[in-house]
């Protein structure tokens, strides 16, 4: 390993062979980078944390019972290498079987590192295409079932408490769809991937699933990228899963007891938890086109772990690009590319952001498989930065409490037959807006059109807040295309930083940051009508009743926390309200 710095520049790359090079240019706070480096290591952080040492994030003797239990995922590089075989023969199994599909069933953590694996890699010629459920949304359902065939489709439920409520849904729809079909055994066509004796072993054991992967109950979801949960869906796809734990071994060894100026996983940690000390706590990432999807997985990752006591890490994927003037100085850059990659644009804006005097992380992968390295790096980086900010980053305070909002919202439907309404802040069309209690300033304004309503709450977005986009209906590419204007229009115009999370997918994951990160953000959450209403076996609601459900709770759940947040209903033809807003917007901007 080689590392260097130059006092010049504030500059540092390291370098081994082993790992994507990493290059750090942090001229603001150099100083004090290199102070935090010799005082973790005075501390003996880069070996502790390999100890699985509690420790370093809380005294509190609960919470370091707490923690003890969920650093499995230091050590799970190792153990999945040992174990591989099992999951690589299955797969085999599966593919000379003749199925053609494989769908996985879950939220949050165990879903996310799948579709970053079906987007990023795809499967490989003759085992299964890929699909990735985490939408209750009636359309998104009825249009995955369009896109397979029952009776070749493994369905992966995967949960780690096993009694999240959407995966055991999405197995209990489509376990009834096999039998309508009187398919002998339904359950061939169901494997779980779990804690040990939790409800789905039960549930998997009763219906006679085709197999249980049982995952280390010794870490967290968020965390469990490089487990079962991952690498069995790779490895259905076809994916050599011992070369992807063998760039994250590698990442491991590189990390390992070694000092923390020439530590990959460590150095990035602390580059990121003194950014946020600074103000600069909105980590934005420039990915390459190949690797894009990897934004999905790391910002659940970062934003779940340190979005708590009023902190927090704002990870934003997917805007473009900019010129410098349109950044404020709460950003932190994070520039990761294939070296295959045909990268030339994106490398003259991060240069010029560097000449701006933005921090700039650049990482370069020489393939796809060094993702595996890059998950690992990722964790730890996480985990450190944790230590800096003085938060627990592996437990998620606030995730239960839209769950609680939207369980209490579906109990009283199950009671009443329907919602409770309120009145909209303006209708217009098929078009209505609620606000928070945080935004009740809204309702002394005239306004003409939704768009100007909309454009009254963006503008009051200061300097170091950040727009949420929240849309609780299928992205299809229309509809992300006009989201993705919006929030670029709102970065360039206001100069701050903006964010496109899909609902319900967010609650288990970015969520966390929404209810207990820092107050500055502005949410706009998205919904209309849905128009299929596909039962749920064994519920007395449907899951057009759940999806609703969980939007409404959640914007429940952001009001009550005191955030700035509107609700804008888009009525039964969703991309003609999303058309007619955006246009109302549009207008009022005079963008061109």
């Amino acid at each position: 390993m080689d590392s260097s710095h130059n006092p010049a520049k504030n500059t540092s790359t390291i370098s081994d062979e082993k790992v994507s090079p990493q290059h750090i240019n942090y001229a603001e706070q150099g100083m004090e980078l290199k102070a935090m480096y010799s005082s973790l290591d005075e501390k003996q952080i880069p070996t502790l944390l390999f100890e699985k040492n509690p420790h370093l994030w809380v005294s509190d003797p609960q919470q370091v019972n707490d923690i003890s239990q969920r650093l499995g995922w230091i050590s799970l590089p190792d153990y999945y290498l040992e174990h591989a075989a099992e999951i690589i023969e299955f797969a085999s199994q599966i593919k000379n079987e003749g199925y053609t599909y494989a769908v996985l069933l879950g939220m949050g953590g165990s879903s996310l590192c799948s579709e970053v694996a079906r987007e990023t890699f795809g499967s490989v010629e003759g085992y299964p295409q890929l699909f990735v459920l985490d939408n209750t949304e009636p359309d998104a359902i009825v249009d995955l079932e369009d896109k397979i065939e029952l009776e070749k489709t493994l369905f992966i439920a995967a949960s780690k408490s096993g009694n999240t409520a959407e995966t055991l849904s999405f197995f209990q729809y489509f376990y009834q769809q096999l039998e309508k079909k009187n398919h002998k055994n339904p359950g061939d066509h169901f494997i779980a991937i779990t804690d040990e004796g939790t409800p789905l072993v039960k549930i998997a054991e009763q219906h006679k699933f085709r197999k249980v992967f049982i995952n280390p109950s010794d870490l967290g979801g968020r965390y469990s990228v490089l487990s079962a949960f991952g690498l069995v869906p790779m490895a259905l796809m076809g994916i050599d899963i011992i070369e992807l734990l063998n760039s994250a071994r590698q990442m491991e060894l590189s990390c390992k007891a070694v000092p923390s100026a020439m530590n990959p996983g460590i150095s990035l940690g602390v580059i990121l938890g003194i950014a946020q000390r600074h103000g600069r706590d909105k980590v934005t990432f420039i990915l390459s086109s190949s690797i894009s999807s990897f934004g999905l997985w790391v910002e659940q990752l970062i934003a779940e772990s340190t979005g708590k006591e009023g902190h927090g890490l704002i990870p934003v994927s997917g805007e473009t690009p900019g010129q410098p003037g349109v950044y404020g100085k709460d950003r932190i850059f994070i520039y990761m590319f294939l070296s295959t990659d045909h990268n030339g644009d994106d490398t003259a804006k991060v240069e010029s952001l560097e000449k701006a005097g933005h921090p700039i992380v650049r990482i370069e992968l020489p393939d796809k498989l060094a993702l595996g390295g890059e998950f690992y790096r990722w964790e730890i980086a996480t985990a450190i930065a944790g230590i800096i900010m003085n938060i627990n980053p592996f437990d998620q305070p606030n995730v239960e409490e839209s769950k609680k909002n939207t369980n209490q919202l579906l109990a009283d439907w199950v009671k009443d037959g329907a919602f409770k309404k309120s009145a909209p802040l303006l209708q217009t069309g098929d078009i209505s807006i609620y606000a928070g209690k945080k935004v009740e300033s809204l309702a002394s304004g005239k306004y003409n059109t939704a768009g100007d309503l909309v454009n009254s709450f963006t503008t009051q977005a200061k300097p170091d807040d950040y727009i949420a986009f929240l849309p609780y209906f299928m992205l299809t590419s229309s509809r992300e295309e006009i989201l993705q204007n919006w929030r670029h229009h709102l970065r360039d115009e206001l100069k701050v930083a903006t964010t496109l999370l899909n609902g319900p997918r967010y609650l288990h994951s970015t969520g966390q940051l929404h209810k207990g990160g820092p107050d500055t953000g502005l949410f706009i959450l998205l919904m209309g009508d849905d128009e299929e209403s596909l039962p749920i076996p064994e519920s007395k609601f449907g899951f057009d009743i759940l999806h609703q459900a969980q939007a409404l709770g959640d914007f429940r759940s952001l009001d009550e926390k005191g955030r700035r947040v509107i609700r804008i209903h888009l009525g039964k033809d969703i991309d003609a309200g999303l058309n007619q807003l955006y246009q109302s917007v549009y207008n009022k901007h005079h963008i061109s």
